[in-house]
């Protein structure tokens, strides 16, 4: 795992400085709770994921049937959310409160992006509990990426990114240490 010391961090923060196209953002954050096959449960829980984030999350669907769990294809066993601007920076803010404001460096991927788990929902600050819903997690991911990144995703003249425009691991880290004051730690 990469360290980052204030040198490689004082470098990224120049090249940055230097080129507003470098300058990695927050693309969009998704949060998403998956129960299984109780779908009474699963509309309580997405009007508590609805207070928490601002935004009317959606339902997925199983993908396949699994006996052993008890899902069929077709049934709704997950509730998603995907926020972007404001709406994700200050949903973030409140998870990373949840965890302490500590990541582990095993929580990052090689292309910028960033997920962590909050193991009960009422660690949240400002969220109540209650025994009609009961007590549930959530996965938070984190997708970030520089401005171009459009280019990747258009439906005319369609590219790809070269290698050296994505964004990297300790770029991530750097990015998130900076804007939250997020502690690194190692796996």
């Amino acid at each position: 795992m990469p360290v980052i010391t204030p040198e490689i961090e004082a470098e990224l923060v120049k090249k940055w400085e230097e080129n507003p196209m470098r300058v990695p953002r927050l693309a969009k954050v998704v949060v998403n709770v998956s129960i299984g096959s109780n779908f009474e449960r699963l509309k309580k829980i997405a009007s508590v994921l609805e207070e928490i984030t601002g935004q009317k999350p959606s339902f997925k669907r199983a993908k396949k049937t699994i006996k052993e769990f008890g899902i069929k294809k077709g049934e709704p066993i997950a509730v998603a959310v995907t926020l972007r601007k404001g709406r994700a920076l200050d949903f973030l803010k409140k998870a990373l409160d949840a965890v302490g404001y500590r990541l582990k460096a095993g929580s990052f991927d090689d292309e910028g992006n960033v997920c962590f788990g909050i193991k009960e929902h009422i660690q949240l600050p400002g969220v109540k509990y209650d025994p009609e819903v009961g007590i549930f997690g959530m996965d938070v991911c984190i997708s970030i990426e520089r401005p171009g990144y459009r280019v990747m995703r258009r439906r005319r003249c369609r590219s790809t990114i070269p290698r050296r425009h994505r964004v990297s691991r300790v770029e991530a880290m750097v990015l998130l240490k900076k804007l939250f004051g997020v502690e690194i730690v190692e796996s």
